[in-house]
């Protein structure tokens, strides 16, 4: 919202819609930065089902994937594929990047498991992830792509993303529901309008 002659008037909201389509995978996500965490999500892949669900959820956006892949062969095409897409959609939403926060870092505990999730939205890509699992797969979904989702994701958002479990915990599930729901709560912190700069580049630069 944006106050004019007095009146509280809708802004513009921030949305993609990004479609996808490869021998392997075949992808759609709509994003809107300004929703309320409406999602709608089917990517063939439960427990990633669950996580989108979780992160869209926390980041307070609305979520739209639909995905199929060649999940005769495994499910990491479709995984790494959601991750480019999704970072693909999020880059395009929020577009020039005018009166965002820019920053977001949220430290979150889930039972026996604390995780630190941080970003920028600088527009240029780094990736750190330090989390270890102990199990090959989590429900349908094997550990190891969490690492290639948010590293896909981050390679097509323009993001510094970094990921780290601050105790080391004893349920792998938990370690990766946490990492999600922090990703989703330190988004919602970065792409927020910041009402005293809404119309300023978060930058000396002047761009993003």
């Amino acid at each position: 919202m944006k106050e004019i002659n007095g009146e509280e008037k809708e802004t513009e909201q921030r949305i993609s819609e990004i479609e996808r389509n490869t021998n392997e995978t075949q992808i759609r996500i709509s994003i809107n930065l300004d929703g309320t965490g409406k999602r709608k999500i089917n990517t063939q892949i439960g427990f990633l089902d669950h996580m989108l669900d979780l992160l869209a959820k926390n980041a307070m956006i609305d979520l739209d994937v639909q995905a199929k892949g060649d999940m005769d062969i495994d499910e990491h095409h479709t995984v790494e594929d959601i991750g480019i897409v999704l970072g693909m959609a999020l880059k395009a939403a929020v577009g020039d990047k005018k009166g965002i926060r820019r920053y977001g870092t949220m430290i979150l505990p889930m039972d026996d498991v604390l995780a630190l999730v941080s970003m920028d939205f600088a527009g240029r890509f780094a990736f750190v992830f330090d989390a270890e699992f102990n199990r090959e797969k989590v429900g349908d979904m094997a550990t190891e792509l969490v690492y290639d989702f948010f590293d896909a994701l981050a390679q097509n958002a323009g993001l510094n993303l970094q990921i780290k479990l601050l105790t080391e915990g004893r349920n792998d599930h938990h370690k990766i529901e946490a990492i999600f729901k922090a990703f989703g709560r330190a988004l919602r912190q970065a792409v927020e309008i910041d009402k005293r700069a809404k119309e300023s580049i978060p930058s000396t630069k002047g761009v993003l």
